[in-house]
């Protein structure tokens, strides 16, 4: 069978960057081809302006003829080489945009995966307790600092008028006291001397007489 139709080639397959090249190489031998056809209508056009009328003349007008159809059929052969150079770079273009396409799918799908691995550990029933748990703890907090900070039962400031009142109240006392007993209240009592004291104290006087 092999020898009928053929082994199968087992080289690498073609690719379009490969397609492009070949035609890329074949577009600039045709360039090279039409310059020389340039060049030779040039000659010709040279010559046939210094010629004459005449058998000639319409020889090299014949060859010229030839030159020009052989650069039509080469430009026209380039024109159609390089709109197929422009469709494969089109195509081209859309295979790299779609391997682009299928990396970023792949990619979604890896961190699809994770994500859902991730957020498979996650409980949201302990997520919410553990913010009320938090929400009391931030409550207890604030009755404590609330207890802190409470004055404790401090009298408030006396007014001159109670100050009055208090120590008219007094006075009275100390006067029904010397009334019924002529005792003199003991904060107002000459100070006794302790039996270990030998001296008594002395007076503003004697005190002046030592000094003098």
């Amino acid at each position: 069978m092999n020898r009928i139709f053929g082994s199968k080639p087992s080289g690498p397959k073609p690719t379009l960057s490969g397609a492009i090249t070949n035609i890329d190489t074949r577009i600039a031998s045709i360039d090279t081809k039409l310059k020389a056809l340039n060049g030779e209508l040039s000659a010709y056009q040279e010559k046939l302006s210094k010629l004459r009328e005449g058998p000639g003349k319409q020889a090299i007008k014949q060859k010229a003829l030839k030159v020009l159809q052989r650069r039509k059929a080469y430009e026209a052969e380039k024109e159609k080489l390089e709109g197929q150079v422009w469709n494969m770079e089109q195509a081209s273009s859309m295979q790299d945009n779609l391997k682009n396409v299928m990396t970023q799918v792949d990619a979604m799908k890896t961190t699809k995966k994770e994500l859902q691995k991730q957020y498979g550990k996650i409980d949201i029933d302990k997520i919410e307790q553990l913010q009320d748990e938090m929400a009391d703890l931030m409550d207890v907090g604030n009755e404590i600092q609330e207890s802190l900070a409470r004055s404790y039962d401090i009298p408030d400031e006396v007014d001159e008028a109670e100050l009055d009142a208090e120590l008219e109240a007094l006075g009275m006392e100390q006067e029904l006291e010397m009334e019924m007993g002529g005792a003199v209240p003991g904060f107002l009592q000459d100070e006794v001397m302790p039996e270990f004291v030998d001296e008594p104290p002395q007076t503003e006087d004697k005190v002046k007489e030592a000094a003098g």
